[in-house]
């Protein structure tokens, strides 16, 4: 499978698992995991947040046996705290980045982290504080790489500018293109985009017209529910494999690193691998008649 480099040298495979589908079994999710390492997916995506914490140590335990193979590459993120209580407010502070790690390390069985990303966060957070926590942590050795989490332009753009950020994650597919706008500035940088949501809910698959209707009734961003059943069936009569065509879509931009493919189950993942295949066979001239048929979306909010 290709693999994209990141500036620290760490390698992502261009596909990757994002592991919040998994569940909460250890069973149900090892064949899952195990299937993604057969397929050549070295990269692991995950979160403190997912069930609580128990996410984190089904994908540790998973990939324990493999933690002697230098090309896995384990993904987490924070920045979203979990009170006693059980519920959750946001806590981008210093203090709570450099302890949220060790909690993360312990559940994940690891000694360092190769990414640990920033899982959201607002231009009202102390930035230089959140930065220099990273920081800390790449100088301390804990983590080999950081990023952010977020589709905030303003975020994002203090990020670019004012830390040393190797990823950024966003929401990203042939029909939500808003992250165009920022690629610009990200490939200047030399930041690798993860590329999460890349089938939108499932609408960019060969259910798409069941997932307009039961999850797309009201239309979105700039389209209502008839212009974006049009858009959908118009770029079908280009190309009917439409998870095929936005992963050739993705594929096609030189600052991605790794689209974020979930999978609940092997089948799942079985598919999603077959697409990506088949992706590659797909003609420049189909991809640019299907950009034609979709809006040029822009990042409306937080843009300032």
């Amino acid at each position: 499978m290709q693999k994209n480099v990141l500036r620290s040298g760490i390698e992502l495979s261009e596909l990757g698992l994002g592991c919040m589908s998994l569940g909460t079994d250890q069973q149900h999710a090892q064949p899952i995991i195990e299937r993604a390492i057969e397929h050549g997916i070295t990269y692991f995506d995950t979160a403190d947040i997912y069930d609580k914490g128990v996410n984190e140590s089904i994908v540790g335990a998973s990939l324990k046996k493999y933690q002697n193979r230098d090309e896995i590459v384990i993904g987490t993120k924070v920045g979203n705290h979990l009170a006693e209580d059980g519920s959750t407010f946001w806590d981008p502070s210093k203090k709570y980045i450099k302890e949220a790690v060790k909690g993360s390390l312990q559940r994940l069985g690891l000694d360092h982290l190769d990414l640990y990303q920033l899982h959201g966060g607002t231009i009202d957070d102390p930035l230089d504080e959140t930065i220099s926590a990273f920081d800390e942590l790449k100088q301390e050795g804990i983590v080999r790489a950081y990023g952010i989490s977020s589709i905030r332009p303003n975020v994002i753009d203090y990020y670019l500018k004012h830390s040393d950020i190797e990823t950024l994650m966003s929401q990203f597919n042939i029909i939500d293109n808003r992250p165009e706008m920022l690629l610009d500035d990200v490939h200047v940088k030399k930041v690798k985009m993860l590329a999460r949501g890349p089938v939108f809910k499932g609408l960019l698959t060969s259910e798409s017209n069941k997932v307009l209707d039961d999850k797309f009734s009201e239309g979105i961003f700039d389209y209502n529910y008839q212009t974006l059943g049009e858009t959908v069936a118009s770029i079908k009569e280009i190309e009917n494999n439409l998870t095929a065509l936005t992963f050739n879509y993705l594929t096609s931009h030189d600052a991605l690193g790794a689209i974020i493919v979930g999978a609940s189950n092997v089948s799942q993942l079985d598919e999603n691998v077959k697409n990506y295949e088949l992706s590659k066979s797909i003609s420049l001239e189909k991809l640019k008649a299907a950009k034609e048929r979709v809006k040029d979306l822009q990042y409306t909010q937080h843009l300032k």
